[in-house]
């Protein structure tokens, strides 16, 4: 498989028909093969997020990122567009879901898809690929270290969120998590609250937690960078994506090769 690649800024269609701003990464070819949506963490749209798109193109996906914050700040810098964003209490449920549908569609609609999507989320965004799992149709969903998937936000939290127990017996895909047994949100009690869950409603998934390793561990530019969790927990996204967006479009049952995801 060829490592060139095309990245670009394009606009998709979001939630209740908006226009969204969104960075699209595809690797050169023609080849049939699976789409990723990555959903940004709280700090927002910013260059270490698209590194991250980048990097599933690398892999051999089509990948996409939704700027969630477009309506709030329009051409903002990351970090006043984040500023903005928690100012009015943070995304909304029911918008993301709408904007991960509609990055969703969008990779379908390429030429190159084989009709398979994945959603991977990091901080915020991990609790958020979750919640897109449970409410819309993807094939595989990758949590990381997402806070309130179980819990309680504390007294005074800044962003109108909930946890999503009531919305995991309506979870559509598999899931995989990583987390670090550091971190406090999710805690650990957390992370064993969510598989006691999951076991319990029968639903596929994988939970894995890193000793040595708190919040966002797998952020290159910040003391919070944990080479060994990092590299493992990215060998594990690479080989369940690899088994769940590989082969044919899952709605008609077709049989069509796809591009083999290289190491990360």
């Amino acid at each position: 498989m060829s490592d060139s690649l095309r990245a670009t800024t394009i606009r998709i269609t979001g939630d209740g028909g908006d226009e969204v701003e969104a960075y699209l990464a595809r690797p050169d070819g023609d080849s049939p093969r699976g789409g990723v949506v990555v959903i940004h963490h709280m700090p927002g749209y910013d260059r270490a997020t698209k590194e991250i798109v980048r990097r599933f193109a690398e892999m051999g996906y089509d990948a996409i990122c939704p700027n969630l914050y477009w309506r709030e700040a329009p051409g903002a810098a990351p970090d006043d567009a984040a500023a903005t964003a928690r100012a009015a209490g943070g995304v909304p449920d029911a918008r993301l879901v709408g904007d991960v549908a509609g990055a969703a569609a969008h990779l379908r609609s390429l030429p190159t898809s084989n009709g398979r999507v994945g959603v991977i989320g990091y901080c915020s965004g991990g609790r958020q690929s979750v919640l897109a799992a449970c409410r819309t149709d993807v094939d595989a969903a990758v949590d990381c270290y997402g806070a309130f998937v179980t819990g309680e936000p504390p007294e005074g939290f800044p962003l109108r969120v909930t946890n999503l127990v009531d919305d995991l017996p309506s979870l559509r895909a598999p899931l995989l998590g990583l987390f670090g047994v550091e971190d406090r949100t999710p805690s650990p009690e957390h992370v064993a609250e969510l598989e006691e869950i999951l076991t319990r409603l029968g639903k596929p998934h994988e939970l894995h937690s890193y000793q040595d390793a708190g919040h966002a561990f797998f952020a290159t530019d910040r003391p919070s960078y944990r080479v060994a969790a990092a590299n493992d927990g990215w060998e594990r996204i690479r080989d369940f994506f690899a088994t769940h967006l590989s082969g044919g479009d899952p709605s008609t049952g077709a049989d069509q090769p796809s591009a083999t995801p290289e190491g990360a």
